[in-house]
């Protein structure tokens, strides 16, 4: 049997117990990883699984089940479970849900690869992080770490709509760490960003990071840091480099913007979401400069895909229009529960788990300034630089950021180097003092985002350029 064939049977099995609709993904998927510490290798990790997954839906809910045998029988099977677990659950009484109608989609997608990271000699990556690593451990660091990461996805997807899509998708990305042991002081800087960088390329991504180039340059800014003055605590003008505003993206807008987060069904792991659907097209949200676009279609971006996990094509929607909320991320029950009219945004982590909303390519547009023009017409204030702890309410309102570094910024120019940086907001309250957007975007890629119960990984991609805010506190403590 082809996997679209386990997946028919799967969906066929569904209806026949008694299911309205039915969709069923068969998955596999590949992974590696490997780490280095200080010029030795540490870890090396290969997996790879393969499963079924159905979903049923009969009167109000869904039923899910998966399974990793790739037989006919174990394929029905599956298919009439779901549909048993989806009448059990349709005993509480509710409206009968209904789904966004959508074309069904018949295709193909895979995302660019220029060189298969699963292809690679294990030995020239270890050799590429051995090096980087005493590089930075030589330079002068207490601890060089680095790591990279990839992925090879494949998944067949077919509905009682008629869908019939099949992906393949390959990441990764990776990363280096140097960490200075002072006097009752550590401190940390990272390259090229304190999760790394990921997207849906191939091992041409992790080439272009060149970890060697950074690896002295952050040892000595991590040794630095031991002695520089604390950041001073106080209101002042803030500048945030890229990596930083992805993400203050991710966690301010692109978790605030998942509507099963605003209509309450998620709240258990991560909270649900300030926002009100009456005010979608009406609330300020911040600043003109404030464009944010819900983009799966990004070419080499981590959130980027030809379909969701429901079989709706890629494609790329506003959700803050000159600063005005215009848009979510939905599915088709969702948003038919909100009365919208498309969704486009339900990933799975793996077989074995329910497809929900999830952040695809949620980012800003690009804006008229650069860094050394936002850094030049700054009087007084200070720029900061690479995450290194957050913290968000449960309605994904008030928020504390931490940063890795940052500098003063005096009459236009960069000063002292600051040591433990920090700075707090409310979500709206700070995007409307946004007065000034860089123009260079770049698509972070963030391989780590949790959401649900179980809980699922996410890979979500958020481009972000220098920004700059007024009237914002820093140098938060405790």
């Amino acid at each position: 049997m082809t996997e679209f064939d386990v997946a028919t049977a799967a969906v066929q099995a569904a209806l026949d117990a008694g299911a309205r609709y039915a969709d069923a993904r068969v998955m596999h998927r590949r992974h590696e990883s490997m780490s280095a510490r200080n010029g030795e290798i540490e870890e090396l990790v290969q997996t790879e699984d393969s499963g079924l997954g159905v979903r049923a839906l009969v009167g109000s809910s869904w039923g899910f089940f998966a399974v990793p045998d790739l037989t006919d029988a174990a394929a029905r099977s599956a298919g009439a479970r779901a549909t048993e677990i989806a009448k059990a659950s349709a005993r509480v009484p509710g409206p009968a849900a209904d789904l966004v109608p959508v074309a069904a989609a018949v295709g193909s997608w895979a995302s660019e690869c220029a060189v298969d990271p699963l292809t690679v000699p294990l030995s020239d990556k270890g050799d590429l992080l051995v090096h980087a690593t005493k590089v930075i451990r030589d330079a002068g660091a207490d601890l060089g770490e680095g790591i990279y990461q990839a992925w090879d996805t494949a998944k067949w997807l077919v509905s009682s709509e008629g869908h019939r899509v099949d992906q393949r998708i390959r990441e990764c990305g990776g990363g280096i760490w140097a960490t200075a042991v002072g006097d009752g002081e550590t401190q940390r800087r990272s390259y090229p960003s304190f999760f790394g960088h990921y997207g849906t390329r191939g091992w041409e991504l992790v080439e272009e990071l060149d970890l060697a180039a950074h690896a002295a340059r952050i040892a000595d800014e991590a040794r630095a840091l031991l002695t520089a003055p604390p950041c001073p605590s106080g209101r002042t003008t803030l500048i945030l480099g890229s990596e930083q505003m992805a993400l203050q993206i991710h966690e301010s807008v692109g978790h605030a913007i998942e509507l099963d987060r605003i209509l309450g069904w998620e709240a258990a792991f991560a909270g649900t979401s300030w926002l009100d659907l009456s005010q979608l097209g009406s609330l300020h949200y911040g600043s003109e400069l404030m464009n944010i676009a819900i983009d799966p279609t990004i070419p080499g971006a981590l959130g980027s895909f030809g379909y969701d996990d429901e079989g709706t094509p890629a494609a790329p929607r506003d959700a803050v229009r000159e600063g005005r909320w215009v848009g979510v991320l939905a599915g088709r029950d969702s948003a038919a529960v909100a009365g919208l009219d498309y969704g486009g945004s339900v990933r799975a982590d793996g077989w074995a788990r329910l497809p929900m909303v999830r952040m695809t390519n949620v980012g800003l547009r690009p804006g008229p300034h650069s860094l050394e023009e936002i850094i030049a017409s700054t009087d007084d204030g200070v720029y900061m630089e690479n995450n290194r702890s957050w913290s968000i309410d449960d309605r994904r309102l008030n928020f504390q950021f931490g940063c890795e570094i940052g500098w003063e910024v005096k009459n236009g120019k960069l000063g002292r180097m600051l040591r433990n940086p920090t700075y707090t907001g409310i979500g709206p309250v700070f995007w409307r003092s946004m007065d000034m957007l860089g123009s260079e975007i770049t698509a972070w890629g963030l391989p780590n985002c949790g959401k649900g119960q179980p809980l699922q990984i996410g890979h979500t991609g958020h481009p972000a350029a220098p920004a700059r805010f007024t009237d914002v506190r820093v140098g938060v403590r405790g």
